[in-house]
């Protein structure tokens, strides 16, 4: 019974009480998915992005960001005085069953509700800035595996703001930001409504989403803030379309990273591109080469397993897909192709099939080796 009072105190509270509960939230989320569902129903994410958008967007009003996101921030501010004085948002989320055992403090938290705005605009900076930490790890746990809670927090315009609190700090608050949108995306990787919806090319909050984590992938020379964002722009891949070659450009940079983990995300980034499930595959591949991502493709195949083993899948759908561009004649990619054949066994139908491709295009196909034709 103790769900719907954790988000009325969330709601309904000082800062220095909201900031415990919002951890709270969070630990409740990461070690029980059915807590996960109950805070969903009780409609807690409205109060965390609400609470995570406060002075946010005050003094950018004049941003890129248009003046129809900031009114859709603006209205969110309204919505917590709302939810102030009526408490969870019973129209949509009907279900609550334990919302008699809490309404004495409901009612008598409300009445509260207008001055608690006042004390948050008093607070200190660091009590301020503790808050918003916690809220985005909160909708980053929410979100983790939860096509459903993802939708709720695009649906809240929680994208643009974690989208501009990604742009404007840095620490615990900025990680915590991009590791939420970081599940969203891939939320909307396996579900093709959440991803049309939330991620569409003209959307204010999808653009400044990819603005932010290009950003990222491109200025930050930080691996632990690289990673999510590459993971993010790899799962929206089948968003791009062909013309939208400039998060191709950053990702094939980033497989020449002297961090091999940021080089290896890049290059199953863009495996997502080129891919055969993506319908824009030959266009992506052809960016990818045009880039010049063969030469630190090659490279990494001299790397350690790993890093070997998505250099080589993105190398093969690359020669699939595009095998006949003389730069992978230029850089011996069918000779390292006929070496890897023998060393990564568990890649041997599609190492064949990108033999064969480049056969067929460059050297015509060999005699003595049974190819597999697509």
């Amino acid at each position: 019974m103790g769900v719907p009072i954790v988000v009325q105190v969330l709601g309904d509270s000082p800062m220095k009480v909201q900031i415990p509960v919002a951890k709270l939230v969070a630990a409740m989320a990461e070690h029980d998915p059915l807590a996960q569902e109950d805070f969903a129903r009780q409609n807690v994410i409205r109060p965390l992005v609400t609470l995570l958008s406060f002075e946010t967007f005050e003094e950018d009003s004049k941003t890129q960001l248009g003046k129809q996101s900031i009114h859709s921030i603006v209205r969110i501010n309204k919505e917590l005085e709302k939810f102030s004085s009526t408490g969870t948002n019973s129209r949509n989320y009907s279900y609550r069953p334990y919302a008699n055992s809490y309404s004495n403090l409901h009612n008598e938290g409300s009445s509260r509700g207008g001055n608690h705005r006042k004390e948050r605009e008093n607070e200190k900076p660091e009590v301020k800035i503790q808050l918003k930490i916690n809220c985005a790890e909160a909708l980053w746990l929410l979100a983790k595996g939860s096509v459903s809670n993802s939708r709720r927090i695009t649906e809240t315009k929680g994208l643009l703001c974690l989208a501009k609190l990604v742009e404007m700090e840095q620490g615990e608050l900025q990680y915590n930001c991009l590791m939420a949108i970081m599940e969203i995306t891939v939320a909307a990787e396996s579900n093709s409504d959440l991803r049309r919806a939330a991620f569409k090319t003209n959307s204010p909050a999808a653009k400044a989403v990819i603005d932010q984590l290009l950003r990222v992938i491109k200025e930050l020379d930080s691996p632990t803030l690289q990673v999510p964002a590459i993971r993010s722009v790899g799962s929206l891949a089948r968003t791009f379309p062909a013309r939208e070659t400039r998060v191709i450009g950053p990702l094939v940079k980033q497989l020449d990273n002297k961090d091999q983990e940021v080089a290896v995300e890049a290059a199953i980034a863009l495996q997502k591109f080129a891919c055969p499930d993506n319908f824009l595959c030959m266009d992506h591949s052809k960016s990818i080469i045009e880039f010049n991502g063969v030469p630190p493709l090659m490279r990494l195949l001299r790397c350690g397993d790993r890093a070997q083993l998505h250099g080589l899948v993105l190398l093969c759908y690359l020669a699939i897909h595009a095998g006949d561009n003389e730069a992978l004649v230029q850089f011996r990619v069918l000779t390292a192709l006929e070496g890897a054949d023998r060393t990564v066994p568990d890649l041997k139908e599609l190492v064949t099939k990108a033999i064969y491709q480049l056969n067929l295009y460059h050297t015509g196909v060999h005699p003595q080796r049974q190819m597999y034709a697509p």
